[in-house]
């Protein structure tokens, strides 16, 4: 599926320079013809492939916790609120050093601002094994959350140089189908490795690929800012305010809040649900759950790139409307594979692994929709700004709300006894219950992000229409 992606995106898009600098959004959505690479064919692949790999990488680390979570917390004797905290200031650190970062990546070297990240989250990740307290472990994934920040807002700004409008959404699609399977090869490397030579070791393998990352890195060519558009002028001249006065904008950043927070709190507690609810090993799960998503990761890049490139050409909103279907189509899968009764693992991942598919078609649509209605010198401020509400707003209240309600409902489920093994099974099982119930706000606010979308579209060519003339 990978290498089918690359050689798609390699494939040539005949163009017409006399009619190219004056066709806007609409017309290259329209008409294929007048869209192309702003790179070489090749350059353009293999650029793709290696931002790719580098994302991968950033979700792996990101994820590692996950898996970890059940060692750590019987090591450390720590709370599900506690847990939690670690992916909540993980994620509000992350959300506030992103704005300068997306800035940056609109003004410097996107290349040496990647390369200086992916140092900094990779040895950080490995410190954190050598840590010997809970306090050891906040520090470490605070430096963590500092180097990640770079990766989304250089990360798809390079992308949107490099791919038209017309196959911009496979080509996001395709990076962020690093988040399910950084997810997913983290359950299944970090938990088999936690098991047999302790939690520590795997945040230090978790680290070492970017040995290799590094240097493919600094091998690629940089493309020019708006290479990949139809306008003489990337849009230098307009201010980072403008951002404010894009409605759909504020529609996607809600959208990014709501699917982060059911995403957060999944990394966090999906393995930790099925080994108290289920019974399964620290191994076992985190195998299962990394096949799972990985599979599901695959649907979610095939479908949603695919989708949304087709979705656009036939109407504007085409793109937020697919997402807003995928993610209602989540919900009952969601629901069901929380109700499931004790030592039905089988039902639950098979239910919950298609639901955080469904759920993850978001990128390859949602993020295309970005990029088609902010002007190309702005991207890597929006998508910093768009990071930094969603995860002030979303991702960094799932993991720390979803365990303090967990905590809440195993005091419950207690009574006035001590908590339980089985206690805190019951309270986790009745705190995934926000996973659907946040689907099903996504879905209505995608919906209400489809009704603007084109309007804003327009604005955007008039925009760049403006400063070209």
């Amino acid at each position: 599926m990978i290498v089918f992606a690359i050689a798609e995106y390699k494939r040539p898009s005949p163009w017409n320079g006399q009619h190219y600098s004056r066709a806007t959004l609409e017309d290259r959505m329209a008409s294929p013809r007048l869209s192309r690479p702003s790179a070489s064919e090749s350059s353009a692949g293999v650029g793709l492939a290696v931002l790719f790999a580098i994302n991968l990488l950033n979700f792996y680390d990101r994820q590692a916790l996950g898996p970890l979570a059940e060692p750590i917390r019987k090591e450390f004797h720590l709370t599900d609120t506690q847990l939690g905290m670690l992916g909540t200031i993980f994620t509000v650190l992350y959300a506030v050093v992103g704005v300068p970062f997306g800035r940056l990546a609109d003004s410097w070297s996107r290349k040496k601002l990647l390369a200086l990240g992916m140092g900094v989250w990779s040895a950080l990740t490995a410190a954190a094994g050598l840590v010997t307290s809970y306090g050891g472990l906040v520090v470490t994934r605070l430096g963590v959350g500092v180097g990640e920040a770079v990766c989304a807002p250089a990360g798809t700004s390079w992308i949107g140089d490099l791919f038209p409008a017309t196959k911009r959404a496979r080509a996001l699609a395709f990076f962020m189908l690093a988040v399910p399977l950084g997810a997913g090869l983290s359950y299944m490397v970090c938990g088999p490795v936690a098991q047999a030579f302790g939690w520590r070791a795997a945040w230090v393998t978790a680290a070492a690929p970017a040995l290799v990352l590094m240097p493919a890195l600094l091998l690629l060519r940089e493309p020019q800012r708006g290479a990949s558009e139809g306008h003489l002028s990337a849009g230098d001249a307009i201010s980072p305010w403008s951002l404010a006065r894009i409605p759909t904008l504020w529609w996607i950043t809600a959208s990014g809040a709501m699917i982060n927070f059911n995403l957060y709190a999944l990394g966090t507690f999906l393995p930790a649900f099925l080994t108290r609810v289920h019974g399964l090993s620290v191994a076992r799960s985190g195998f299962w759950l990394g096949t799972g998503h990985i599979l599901a990761g695959i649907f979610a890049a095939t479908a949603g790139g695919v989708i949304g490139d087709w979705a656009i050409r036939r109407r504007k909103n085409g793109r937020m409307l697919a997402a807003s279907v995928s993610a209602l189509a989540a919900v009952p899968l969601a629901f069901w594979s929380v109700m499931q009764p004790a030592g039905s693992w089988v039902a639950t991942t098979v239910l919950m692994c298609t639901a955080y598919g469904l759920l993850n078609t978001y990128y390859g649509m949602v993020y295309s929709s970005l990029h088609d209605i902010v002007a190309p010198a702005l991207r890597g401020t929006a998508m910093s700004v768009y990071f930094m509400a969603m995860y002030l707003c979303g991702a960094s209240f799932g993991p720390v709300l979803t365990g303090r309600l967990s905590d809440m409902m195993a005091r419950r489920a207690a009574g006035s006894g001590a908590i339980t093994e089985a206690a805190r099974a019951a309270g986790l099982q009745q705190a995934m219950l926000v996973i659907p119930a946040l689907s099903l706000g996504l879905a209505l606010v995608l919906y209400a992000g489809s009704r603007t979308v084109a309007r804003d579209m327009a604005a955007r060519d008039r925009q760049l229409q403006s400063v070209q003339s």
